[in-house]
């Protein structure tokens, strides 16, 4: 089974072809980066604009990667959510007309399932019960799989996803957008030397990053930060100990054969490193390619809702905001 699998659901355009949802046969993605780096941040009604000029010859430059034509696949995979309403429009729509033009199945993603299907393109296949740690701009979720499709939200962020947090402390610093790979960047320049909170939920999995936030804020409030590469590297240590821990301490309670790490923050190289360190569990963790927004998990996710004999009709809407656990491409 050759799905292709579109993606739009904010900055990134993006398409891939992936057969029977381990190999990737071609990956196309369009960034934005550059576009949205002069406001500091992502703007909907400019991404969405870019998105309609780039779908188009992304997915041919995809196909001419695969050598491949359009009748040659056999479903079309595409993020219905979550994510920028006017982004996930431009997807959603272009893989509908493509599913009706080559009367080809068309099968609605949620773009954070699709995260987690990035550890299906390794080499290496997960085993359930797992841990998935879905960690992004927006997210930070824990999630039991306990098969394709089977779900249990057991912890989440209660303020601040941790992408969003290493955003704030990129502002705080003065170090650039985006903020993630500018804190990384700063910390391998730097040492944790700042104590930082590190704040723990008794009784849940839950996570919460606003105190650490606030105490950055603070002592770049009061000139108490000599050096914004020292505090990086302490900001960055705080939010990989808490995310690390706790998914730690889930997996054990929970009793499940591996951790899979998913989401935009995974490309960190400390919280990686960290996890493979400290975890008596096997960890899967996608590579650097894999981690950020691409169309290629997308397409691995669709292949296996197909192979359950899940469609989507026509009538496809978007979700801006989808939760995972609340949602069936049927």
């Amino acid at each position: 089974m050759r799905v292709l699998g579109i993606e739009s659901s904010c900055d990134e355009t993006a398409a891939a072809i992936v057969e029977d949802g381990i190999s990737v046969i071609a990956s196309e993605v369009a960034s934005q980066v550059d576009i949205h780096a002069r406001y500091g941040g992502v703007v909907p009604e400019v991404a969405s604009r870019q998105h309609l000029l780039s779908m188009a010859p992304v997915v041919a430059k995809c196909l001419d990667g695969a050598s491949m034509k359009l009748a040659e696949i056999d479903a079309v995979a595409v993020t219905c959510g979550p994510g920028l309403a006017g982004s996930l429009l431009v997807g959603v729509n272009f893989a509908k007309a493509l599913a009706m033009a080559l009367d080809k199945p068309l099968i609605g993603i949620n773009h954070l399932e699709g995260h987690i299907y990035a550890n299906w393109l390794t080499g290496s296949v997960p085993e359930f019960p797992a841990l998935a740690l879905i960690v992004s701009g927006g997210h930070t979720d824990l999630m039991l799989m306990t098969g394709h499709g089977d779900y249990r939200l057991v912890g989440r962020t209660r303020d601040d996803a941790a992408g969003e947090a290493f955003d704030k402390a990129a502002r705080l610093l003065n170090l650039g957008y985006p903020g993630g790979p500018a804190v990384e960047k700063a910390a391998g320049l730097g040492r944790p030397t700042l104590r930082l909170p590190r704040n723990i939920i008794r009784g849940s999995f839950d996570f919460s990053f606003s105190g650490l936030k606030t105490a950055l804020y603070r002592l770049a409030e009061t000139a108490q930060i000599d050096s914004p590469n020292d505090a990086a590297a302490s900001f960055q240590e705080a939010v990989v100990g808490i995310l690390v821990k706790r998914t730690v301490a889930a997996a054990e309670e929970l009793g499940v054969r591996q951790i899979l790490v998913a989401g935009g923050v995974a490309a960190n190289s400390r919280l990686r490193q960290k996890f493979l360190a400290d975890s008596p569990l096997p960890v899967l963790i996608p590579p650097l390619r894999l981690c950020t927004d691409n169309a290629a998990f997308i397409a691995s996710c669709g292949c296996f809702h197909l192979a359950k004999g899940e469609r989507s009709g026509l009538d496809l809407d978007i979700y801006p905001s989808l939760p995972l656990t609340s949602f069936s491409p049927n």
